[in-house]
């Protein structure tokens, strides 16, 4: 069996690690806090880890952090993510196809869906982008779905105006 880890780091008793745990929003830091502070004060760490829902080893990575990184150390991070399919370039050039609209004579579309706009990314960056993706982007651009009204091509706005004038709702 290995030697157990020193916490090394004294900016803060056990009783402020406990204040600090209770004033912490993030239930995982108040936690690891608790733990630490029951170390502190003596408990073994098997107890303090089961104590506080953790395994021992997982208490040891956290006693580590503790120690480099101090109480801020303790929240948890967000995973980085897969890499960005298109280059910056590349998605401003998407969001300005979005802002111009589609060329009907070229897209065979009166205007842009999703399922369009990830085509149009296939057949010009060779990348493929699911729907939900596309969804989004155009969500982070702060675009959304509001479309104007329709309009008849055969509108008569004289006949509209002379129907408002006799109509008996007026």
């Amino acid at each position: 069996m290995g030697k157990a880890v020193a916490i090394t780091r004294t900016d803060y008793t056990a009783a402020e690690l406990r204040g600090l745990a209770a004033q912490s929003d993030d239930a995982d830091q108040a936690r690891r806090l608790l733990a630490i502070a029951m170390i502190l004060d003596g408990t073994s760490r098997a107890d303090a880890a089961r104590q506080t829902g953790m395994d021992r080893q997982t208490l040891r990575d956290w006693v580590h952090r503790y120690n480099q990184q101090g109480v801020d150390g303790l929240i948890s991070r967000k995973a980085p993510g897969a890499e960005g399919k298109l280059t910056e370039a590349q998605m401003s050039e998407v969001r300005q196809w979005v802002l111009d609209g589609p060329d009907p004579a070229i897209h065979n579309v009166i205007r842009w869906r999703c399922v369009d706009l990830c085509g149009e990314v296939e057949r010009r960056f060779a990348v493929t982008v699911a729907k939900r993706t596309m969804v989004k982007w155009l969500r982070k651009w702060r675009f959304t779905r509001l479309q104007p009204r329709p309009y008849h091509p055969k509108k008569d706005a004289a006949a509209q105006e002379a129907f408002k004038k006799t109509s008996q709702a007026a």
